[in-house]
């Protein structure tokens, strides 16, 4: 417990018993009573968290980043909270940045990205314990009005969170003002293609060189993640005798037991490797030889090789070979299996890959998909005293395992009673 005393003058003190067991003292100066127990309340509540070595209530925490630098130095002085100084924005984003040594350098530029637009939305010299909820939305409002897409948007707001999720573990700030921010990115239906076959051929035909031709090949066919997958593919992983490569994969291998997964190499894919294999050097380590430079931007090459082609440019050129390639197995294989070969998730294929195609429709229409049909049912009311030609009969089929309408016979009439067999 912690006690108020006051002298002539009227200067309220409190004082306490720490977690050492030593007498704690702080000197609130002239101060009226309802606020010097409100101070009173939430130093037993610190104290009591530093004794219990727990956190503290977020009642308390909100209310220790609100408070003004003087009481917050005389609490600090008593140990009660760190010392506070003045981190802001950018020091601290720049600190940040500099610790994480150890990030892909795609996510370092991620990092970069979200940082400049905190930058340029607060101001690099906002303090970081000035930030609230309402921030929150301000961000988002700001990233839109620069023109960001709405899963940018979301992505830049991720990021956001994870930094401040940071500042709060160094109790720069009581709560992470942007927690309730939506990070998760939706999937863009209006964006999706599916690559026919036709446009893989023309596409195939006017690539310069074996070398482009395995990169699309691997794409289309493989369902390879660009570049990372492909780059990351050498001769080693390539398994002629069982017909299967071994997948590497930079971007999920920060995730035990999915670092790298064995794809079959597809008959549409087989050609254009063993092409490779065949110009192969001796000693080759890599499948993809000529476009390994930094900075070699595929998507820019890609579209030449399209217009060359004659075909029209779809939009997130590899994502939809990935996922045209993901549908199209979809069709063939369970669905868990080409999940393990593609390396993903069920829940992330159908948010982001299956799509629904023309050749679902044309599949469901067909006649030999009929099964559904209601066997008995009949193209015309008949007269009770006439003859009727039996229901066409329903047989099953084992070539394909789906039930099969079979061809109507003629019988005698029947009566009201239904026919037993």
């Amino acid at each position: 417990m912690a006690s108020i005393s006051t002298d002539k003058s009227g200067n309220r003190t409190i004082q306490f018993v720490a977690a050492d067991s030593r007498r704690r003292t702080i000197r609130l100066g002239r101060m009226t009573m309802k606020a010097v127990k409100e101070v009173r309340t939430k130093v037993e509540a610190l104290n009591g968290a530093m004794i219990a070595r727990c956190s503290v209530d977020r009642e308390t925490a909100e209310w220790v980043g609100q408070l003004n630098a003087k009481l917050h130095a005389k609490l600090a002085a008593v140990e009660l909270v760190a010392k506070r100084d003045d981190v802001l924005l950018k020091e601290f984003l720049d600190k940040y940045r500099a610790d994480r040594t150890g990030l892909k350098q795609s996510t370092r530029t991620n990092h970069r990205q979200a940082a400049d637009n905190l930058v340029s939305c607060f101001g690099a010299k906002k303090p970081m314990r000035s930030f609230s909820e309402d921030d929150a939305e301000t961000l988002r409002t700001f990233l839109l009005n620069q023109g960001y897409g709405e899963n940018t948007t979301r992505k830049r707001c991720q990021i956001a969170k994870l930094f401040f999720k940071h500042a709060k573990r160094q109790k720069l700030v009581a709560e992470n003002p942007f927690a309730e921010l939506v990070g998760s990115v939706r999937s863009d239906r209006s964006k999706f293609h599916f690559v026919t076959p036709g446009e893989a051929t023309k596409i195939l035909a006017a690539c310069p060189d074996s070398d482009w031709r395995l990169i699309f090949a691997l794409s289309r066919y493989g369902g390879l993640r660009c570049p990372s997958e492909h780059l990351a593919l050498r001769w080693a992983d390539v398994d002629w005798a069982q017909n299967r490569m071994t997948v590497y994969s930079p971007k999920t291998e920060q995730h035990s037991g999915h670092e790298c997964r064995v794809v079959p190499i597809f008959p549409e894919l087989r050609p254009y490797l063993e092409a490779a294999w065949d110009e192969a050097d001796d000693g080759a380590e890599f499948v993809v030889v000529k476009n390994r430079r930094p900075g070699v931007n595929w998507r820019t090459h890609l579209l030449r090789i399209m217009k060359n082609a004659g075909v029209k440019p779809w939009p997130r050129l590899f994502h939809n070979l990935r996922a045209t390639r993901q549908t199209e197995l979809t069709n063939q294989f369970p669905l868990h299996v080409v999940c393990q070969w593609l390396g993903n998730s069920a829940a992330v294929a159908n948010e982001h890959y299956l799509r629904v195609i023309d050749e679902h429709f044309e599949r469901a229409t067909r006649a030999e998909n009929s099964a559904l049909r209601n066997p008995v049912q009949q193209e015309a009311e008949t007269s009770r005293t006439e003859s009727k030609a039996m229901p066409a009969t329903v047989v099953f089929s084992e070539e394909c395992d789906v039930l099969r309408v079979g061809a109507a016979q003629t019988v005698l009439p029947v009566g009201l009673e239904p026919t037993t067999l």
